[in-house]
Order: C-alpha cells, then structure tokens, then sequence
C-alpha cells in the first residue's frame, strides 16, 4: 500500500493533461484518445483509493493552499472525461464538485488571503471551472458554457493582478513550487477554447485578443517550464503538462475558427503542430516521472 499512500494530489492534473491531449490527437487516431483517457483513468483511481485509504492524510494535505487549489484540477478531469463517456451526469456533479471547492477555498483560503502564500495554481480554483464550457456543447449546455466562460474570463483578470503581485513583491519560492508559474498559460487558453465551443455569436475582436495574449503567456511558461524542468522532480511537475495541452488545443480551435469565416492565418499551422509537439513531449515526461515516482515507494517496500 506504500504506493498509493505515495500518491500525490497533482496527479489529477496530469489525468487532466492526458484527457486533454487524447481530444487533441483524436482526428489524428482514436486509439491514442483511448490510451490517453485510460491512463488518465488509472492516474484518478489512484487517488480515489489513496482517499479512500488515507483520507487523514488527504485532509491534511488540502490545509495547504497549493494542495487545495490543485486538487481542483479533480473536478476539471471528470469535466473532460464526461466527453469521453458521453455522460452529462458526470458532468453535472463535476460542475457542482467544482463549485462547491470554489466556495470552500475561497472561505478557507481568500477572506484573509496572505500574499506569500499566493501562487499560480491559485488560477485553477476560479478559471478552472472553464473546462465544463470545454465539454457543455456534448450536452447541449452551449448557455452555461458561455456564463462559465465569462466567470473565467473576469475571475482571471483579477487574479492576474494578485498573483503577478506576489511573484514580483516576494521573490523568494519554494523549490517544489516553482514550476506552479507554467500555470500562467493555461487560463486564457482554457477561456479561449470554451468561447470558441459555446458562444453562440463570436466576435472576431474578442477570439484575436484571446489568442494573442494567450500565445505570450504560452511563450512565457515555456521558457520557465524549460529553466525548471533542470530541478529535481516535485509532484508539482504536473505544471509543465495541461497548461501546454489546452494551449495546443485552443491554437487548433483557432485556426479552425478563421477557417470556417473565409480568413485563414498564415503560419498558424505550423504553430499548432509546434505547441502539439511540445505537449506530447513534456505529457509523456512527466506521466513517467509520476510512474517512476510511484514506482520508487514500491522497491522501497520491497
């Protein structure tokens, strides 16, 4: 049982990643979605166990802000997987799963909020919700889809504001949680993907805005995610793989949005095989890390 007692909340966030990465290669194959979602499946019932099994030392864990913003990431797993099982139930609960931990955390963690104790991650709470706008049309849900975006699109505005005040105003962060700041490419990308899937009238202004500020954000977390990925592993690594996935799969929408209105964009092909690449790449890093990690707890109880 050393293994699951081992097993590290992130980890949902790399299911998270590898759910996302399976939509992204589907045209490419549907035997790679299937691989990625299954993985990611096995990554979540690992935790499931371990809550099951410790669940003192998950409520422990969740005292810790960056432990309880990232288990959101649970919620927003269920929210992708519920495509893949064309469930709109699952759906639902991970909706209200995700609601529910936002009032938790933002009681528990925001009333009195102390700066140093802000990260990235804390963008997966508020913004993370975007991801059932990701799934909503399968449901037919294209209404909630769009408020949800919007909530994101505002909740990550003001987050932005607090949180690059804290990486400016304390420069000093814990080695585990340095790579948080890839986060920093995931909210506008996620915004982006949900409003190109649920708003029913588009306006080219706000997908232009959107992609481009995602694509300096993506260029800013790549360049931080080249810099850690030198440190030893932390179960944080898991910030190096869905914000690169959902920013390939929001380059993807976007050309097929300029597509389909007669504008094609030059270049934009290249670009989404390029951050397709880079996803696939630091996806599989990471998932063996995790598999390695895990693995390590087992020899160790042999």
């Amino acid at each position: 049982m050393k293994v699951i007692k081992r097993v590290p909340i992130p980890i949902c966030g790399v299911a998270l990643a590898l759910l996302t990465l399976g939509n992204l290669l589907q045209s490419y194959g549907e035997w790679l979605r299937q691989i990625c979602g299954s993985l990611a499946v096995i990554f979540l019932i690992l935790l499931l166990i371990k809550g099951v099994n410790y669940t003192d030392i998950i409520k422990q864990d969740l005292k810790n802000p960056i432990q309880a913003s990232v288990i959101s990431t649970l919620p927003m797993a269920l929210m992708i997987l519920s495509g893949y099982l064309k469930s709109v139930m699952v759906w639902r609960i991970a909706l209200c799963i995700h609601i529910a931990w936002m009032l938790y955390f933002t009681i528990n963690f925001m009333v009195k909020p102390k700066l140093q104790q802000i990260f990235a991650s804390y963008f997966i709470v508020y913004v993370g919700i975007g991801a059932a706008a990701v799934t909503a049309p399968q449901f037919g849900q294209y209404k909630i889809g769009e408020l949800i975006v919007w909530f994101g699109i505002i909740s990550f505005i003001i987050l932005l504001t607090i949180i690059t005040a804290r990486y400016i105003k304390i420069k000093e962060i814990p080695e585990p949680a340095k790579p948080l700041i890839c986060i920093y490419a995931a909210p506008v990308s996620l915004c982006l993907v949900g409003y190109l899937q649920c708003a029913e009238s588009k306006s080219e202004s706000v997908v232009v805005g959107l992609f481009l500020v995602s694509v300096v954000f993506y260029i800013f977390a790549l360049w931080k995610a080249i810099c850690y990925l030198r440190l030893p592993f932390f179960p944080s690594y898991a910030a190096f793989t869905f914000p690169f996935a959902i920013s390939a799969v929001a380059v993807k929408q976007t050309k097929g949005y300029f597509m389909n209105i007669g504008k094609p964009i030059s270049g934009i092909g290249l670009l989404e095989k390029v951050e397709m690449f880079v996803a696939i790449i630091l996806i599989a890093y990471v998932s063996v890390r995790f598999v390695m990690f895990l693995l390590k707890a087992e020899r160790e109880n042999c």
